[in-house]
């Protein structure tokens, strides 16, 4: 059965992992137009998931704030459904996760949805063996 809950612990609070994450000092970063997401290993977290996320939107892409909350709960509700089939089994390191929305205008639930599958692979795919080709 799986567990679709999103408890506390999942969350990123700390604010000097947001800080590294914004600082863009060794993360990643990909798009999936309309959410940018921007990942990197935290070895100084010792309590928590594995895999802790943020949700940004930005005042300056969608003035409104009840605009602003729509996006950041639709962000969240893709991730949710959608982070259990793209989970590897074990990770080396806990992982921080920042998605942030890049639309100028609110975007329906499907394409947001579309858009945080994609990058879920990004994040969790596994390295190919050089050696197999």
């Amino acid at each position: 059965m799986n567990d679709f809950r999103l408890p506390k612990p999942t969350k990123l609070c700390s604010q000097t992992a947001i800080d590294r994450l914004f600082a863009q000092r060794d993360v990643k970063g990909a798009l999936a137009y309309p959410i940018r997401a921007v990942w990197g290993e935290n070895t100084h977290r010792y309590r928590g998931d594995a895999v802790q996320f943020l949700a940004s939107v930005p005042k300056k892409r969608l003035r409104h704030a009840v605009d602003r909350v729509t996006m950041r709960r639709r962000i969240r509700e893709a991730y949710r459904l959608n982070r259990q089939n793209h989970f590897p089994e074990s990770l080396e390191a806990p992982l921080d996760i920042l998605f942030v929305y890049v639309g100028n205008t609110i975007e329906p639930y499907a394409k947001v949805e579309n858009a945080m599958r994609r990058l879920l692979h990004k994040i969790f795919r596994r390295p190919k063996d050089p050696d197999k080709r």
